[in-house]
């Protein structure tokens, strides 16, 4: 086999490889856009929700909601529905003011 021919085979070695990276790249954007749709579509699901129930929304915004959810689960991975606890509260730090009462039980 002469230099060319390596080098050759060298090449499309290269190329096969820089499509397989390409093929990956290309199916992790297709999910993390997937995955915005679906949060677009959860958020708009509770916008509905909290308007129904704080505002007196009508319930069909909800049902649209719904639906257009239902219609993302039928094309592709299962919705991940798990909710998320809301933050802790701030620990009190060194830096922190005193309390506003400060008081010993003698002074009862």
């Amino acid at each position: 086999m002469g230099l060319m021919d390596k080098l050759k085979a060298q090449a499309e070695q290269v190329a096969a490889r820089a499509q397989e990276g390409t093929a990956q790249v290309q199916a992790k954007l297709d999910a993390v856009q997937a995955q915005r749709t679906t949060d677009g579509l959860l958020r708009d699901l509770g916008a509905a929700y909290y308007a129904e129930q704080r505002s007196g929304a009508s319930h069909d915004q909800v049902e649209r909601a719904l639906a257009a959810l239902d219609a993302r689960a039928g094309q592709g991975p299962t919705i991940d529905v798990s909710v998320t606890p809301p933050p802790a509260a701030p620990a009190a730090t060194e830096g922190d003011s005193p309390p506003a009462a400060d008081f010993k039980l003698d002074d009862l």
